[in-house]
């Protein structure tokens, strides 16, 4: 019987050091920093498309609402407007609704952001009025 001797090489197999990784890593985060201030209107603008959309909503509802009474409503609650919780009370809207003034010929809604996108100190403010004009009134 012959046993054959089989020897097992050790040779280096080709692959990154971790000095190579961490530098990789540290060149993205450092890419990432440059970029980041770039981004911060764009995600500002994303955030505002929810007080625009929730405004026109506001606006549909308050027409209906005076087609039927021939009077705009003060309270969110007779539009059966449901605001979605805020971001502070672990929810996801981004912008708090509120009538400031409705009449028997005008009304006006607005949406307020109660968080702070770019952190400037500064909140976004959108309105809107019975003709159907949206504005923004505080830049973020």
């Amino acid at each position: 019987m012959l046993v054959k001797i089989v020897s097992v090489s050790h040779s280096k197999l080709r692959a990154f050091t971790l000095q190579e990784l961490l530098i990789v890593l540290i060149i993205v985060g450092i890419l990432v920093l440059l970029a980041l201030p770039n981004l911060m209107p764009l995600i500002s603008k994303t955030k505002a498309t929810e007080a625009k959309l929730q405004l026109k909503h506001l606006y549909t509802l308050e027409k209906n609402y005076f087609y039927m009474h021939s009077k705009y409503s003060s309270d969110l609650n007779n539009l059966d407007f449901q605001q979605e919780k805020l971001t502070t009370e672990d929810g996801q809207a981004n912008y708090i609704m509120e009538i400031i003034d409705a009449g028997t010929n005008n009304f006006l809604a607005r949406a307020t952001a109660v968080v702070d996108f770019d952190g400037d100190g500064t909140y976004n403010v959108w309105e809107i009025n019975q003709d159907n004009q949206l504005k923004e009134i505080t830049k973020d």
